[in-house]
């Protein structure tokens, strides 16, 4: 497990793509115990240790995951989640090259809670979602694109199905288009950065997470070294 900030309040590591954040049907150990675990190790807790929940990615997802470790901490997150007080930037790795290499897209999505998808339409419907995110491509290769994506909102498999709608589906996600799948099962998309104020101290904390150990991953972060703006 990789840890890439911690202290008394918060604790946030970077997640591998095939993780769970959270406990499901597949029974897999989730990321949520494997962080409990290393807290009752690291510092000799005894008994069950709290470990506040703050949000989650997608299990094919890899990237920055931050828990709260005091319940004073998961409070003020999880609000600063819910007003969007905060800053997560992610990166996503398309074989399809966007038409406009900079912009804002606003979709009002629907959800499918039998085949656990979202669907993008241009303008309002019954029991949709307004969805918006900024991307911009910041690398390329001969075949591949890698765009930065910010989002405004945060909606159910947002960034999956908007760049899809987009005619972009990210590398390696069938149930949004793309034409095959990734070796590892993962999809090409990582939470690369969060920025948020800290809950106790209020002083600003900006993590990154590293780009995933793999060869296409980091031909990409090399190319033009992207940075974060």
């Amino acid at each position: 497990m990789n840890v890439l900030y911690e202290d008394n309040h918060v604790i946030i590591v970077s997640k591998r793509a095939g993780e769970i954040v959270q406990g499901d049907k597949t029974g897999d150990t989730p990321l949520l115990d494997t962080v409990k675990q290393y807290v009752a190790e690291r510092y000799n807790k005894p008994g069950n240790v709290f470990l506040g929940l703050v949000h989650r990615l997608d299990r094919p997802v890899s990237g920055v995951v931050l828990f709260a470790r005091t319940s004073k901490a998961l409070s003020r997150l999880s609000e600063l989640f819910r007003t969007r007080a905060l800053r997560k930037v992610y990166w996503a790795i398309v074989a399809n090259e966007p038409a406009q290499h900079e912009g804002t897209l606003n979709h009002w999505l629907t959800r499918n809670e039998k085949t656990n998808t979202a669907r993008a339409y241009d303008r309002e419907v019954p029991n949709s979602k307004k969805a918006v995110l900024d991307y911009k491509v910041i690398a390329r290769s001969d075949r591949y694109w890698l765009l930065q994506i910010e989002l405004h909102t945060g909606r159910h498999h947002q960034i999956r199905c908007q760049l899809a709608k987009m005619g972009c589906p990210i590398k390696g996600d069938l149930k949004y288009g793309a034409p095959r799948s990734n070796p590892d099962g993962s999809i090409s998309l990582h939470a690369r950065l969060l920025e948020f104020e800290h809950p106790v101290s209020h002083v600003p904390i900006s993590v990154t997470a590293p780009v995933p150990d793999d060869k296409l991953w980091q031909a990409m972060e090399n190319l033009g070294n992207p940075r974060i703006t």
